[in-house]
């Protein structure tokens, strides 16, 4: 097992080159295309003895000439794909040494003091090389210092003591190789450590998207100027695809959804009222809204979470279906013989010939709530005894001119009160009927019952008010729908939200399953029975039906 305690040597320089490499690389290459000129100029400019061991002005302009020609073409190159960082730095030393070695020698050697020019090359390169690679560096500049000492010596343009400055000055060099070499370490280090960080923050940032943008839970996030922020797909697919994107105003997705941030914001910190949804773009599903929000500024951004209350719906169908059947069984033993029994006591009372007035109002009274007792166990049996779907394919024209003509017969209710056509959106369709998948028993008492309803609370007696059958498809999806409307007073506002909850009834008398019982039966089916005021007056029932773009074959 390593020592703990032991320092790791560094490794090799990284292969690939870094940005720190390239600035590096970068700086070297402007320093080598500074140097030239400013001998040159330095020459031109100063007196002659400034310079005065030159031995040959012209071998010094073409040497300067050369080593610029030669920082111009690596400076191209920079472009190109190098193999590694090695050979960058091992090319670049390698025409550093050599080129201020060769002006050095035009310039009689280390006694004209330009040997220091080889210092920031040499540093500059050891930051990019390896641990063996930083003595390669330091020698091949020492060697070229050495190389042009002794060819002046054999010239005899050169003093011997010069053999020592050139050996003190390759030390030099070598010194600060070594002294780079550790800081140059903790530099690409601490670089890989940022760039890991980076790629880190990258994944992380990448990973967040694509959870947000993935999660089954549908979330958006509001402005306080109720713009979108941010939005899922989930959440744009309820608010709908073409409205609701990053920048749009809420109110322009989804008016329903900004009147109830509204009413979240206006009372703040109290219960959310878990009756307060609205209905999904498409139109096939009912939505609840959740708000938070986010951070402590004033005001702040809001979260939204928009939870589709049909996929509850369905997680807790068997469970309350199974409850509903012992309910119904302990109903049908233990209340409707009773109560069937007070119902016969009362109709043998009332034929008494001893009863007055006023005791076979007493009797009435007895016989009319014992059979709202005997509606409500039926409903309920109905509901809890309900078997699966038998989905079958249906024409609703064909099948609302059928069922019209049996409920006119049935209720005696006449024909010109019940009005039957296709929407407008049908045509836009280019549909003269339109086909839908339900179970034709559950369909059939869903829209009985809308009909019903219809004709006790909303048209009555009224013989200018009709019951009105629509089909067509929803222009944003295209999804088939079927409603009933009428021209009634339609449903209280502080109703609106309970009237599909069993046992709340709007008026005396009612036992509140029907429309319980219907929006079940639809959901058997796979579609959703909805509720909304009708424009100048009256209610609409819309059932929704499935997306015909996701029907199973059989």
């Amino acid at each position: 097992m390593p020592n703990s305690n032991a320092t790791a040597l560094p490794g090799p320089a990284p292969s690939a080159p870094s940005s720190l490499a390239w600035r590096v690389v970068g700086l070297a290459s402007v320093y080598r295309l500074l140097i030239p000129p400013v001998l040159l100029l330095i020459q031109w400019l100063t007196s002659a003895g400034f310079l005065a061991r030159v031995q040959n002005p012209d071998l010094l302009m073409t040497v300067c000439i050369g080593y610029f020609t030669a920082g111009v073409l690596l400076m191209l190159t920079r472009s190109l794909t190098w193999p590694s960082l090695r050979t960058i730095a091992l090319v670049n030393a390698a025409v550093d040494a050599a080129g201020i070695s060769l002006v050095l020698y035009a310039s009689g050697g280390v006694s004209s003091g330009l040997g220091i020019l080889l210092v920031l090359p040499v540093g500059a390169m050891a930051i990019l090389a390896g641990s063996r690679d930083v003595f390669l560096i330091a020698a091949l500049a020492a060697l070229g210092v050495l190389a042009q000492q002794i060819a002046l010596g054999f010239q005899g343009a050169a003093p011997a003591t010069d053999y020592t400055t050139a050996g003190v000055l390759g030390a030099i060099l070598f010194i600060v190789a070594l002294s780079v070499w550790p800081v140059a370490n903790r530099l690409r280090e601490s670089e890989a450590l940022v760039r890991r960080q980076e790629v880190d923050l990258a994944n992380l940032a990448q990973l967040s998207q694509y959870i947000v943008q993935h999660l089954r839970e549908s979330i958006l996030v509001v402005d306080p100027q109720d713009h979108i922020r941010l939005i899922n797909e989930s959440a744009a697919q309820i608010l709908g695809d073409r409205a609701a994107y990053p920048g749009a105003l809420l109110g322009e997705a989804s008016p329903r959804l900004l009147y109830l941030l509204e009413s979240w914001r206006r009372h703040a910190g109290s219960a959310p009222d878990p009756n307060q949804t609205f209905v999904s773009a498409e139109g096939g599903r009912i939505v609840r809204p959740h708000f938070a929000p986010l951070g402590s500024a004033e005001p702040a951004p809001i979260l939204i979470f928009l939870e589709d209350t049909s996929a509850l719906a369905a997680q807790v169908q068997q469970s309350k279906l199974a409850a509903l059947g012992r309910l119904s069984a302990s109903i049908a033993h233990e209340i409707r013989n009773p109560v069937g029994a007070m119902s016969h006591a009362g109709q043998l009372l009332a034929e008494s010939p001893q009863l007055s007035g006023d005791d076979q109002r007493l009797t009435e009274i007895i016989r009319a709530n014992a059979a709202r007792v005997s509606g409500i166990i039926d409903n309920v049996l109905q509901l809890s005894r309900r078997g699966e779907a038998h989905i079958e394919t249906l024409s609703l024209r064909g099948w609302i001119e059928d069922f019209c003509q049996e409920f006119c017969e049935t209720m005696q209710w006449p024909p010109e009160r019940l009005k039957a056509q296709g929407t407008e959106s049908s045509l836009i369709f280019g549909e003269q009927d339109i086909e839908v998948r339900a179970d034709p028993g559950q369909l059939r008492q869903v829209i009985w019952n809308l009909c019903d309803n219809a004709i006790k609370h909303a048209v009555k007696e009224r013989a200018d008010r009709l019951v009105e059958i629509r089909f067509g498809r929803l222009n944003a999806t295209a999804r088939p729908f079927l409603e009933v409307a009428d021209r009634g007073p339609g449903v209280p506002s502080e109703n609106v939200e309970r009237i599909f909850e069993p046992f709340f009834s709007g008026e005396r008398g009612g036992t509140g399953l029907g429309l319980f019982l219907a929006r079940e039966l639809a959901q058997t089916s796979g579609a959703t029975l909805l509720y909304e005021p009708r424009a100048g007056g009256g209610s609409t029932f819309r059932l929704v039906f499935a997306d015909p773009q996701r029907w199973e074959l059989p």
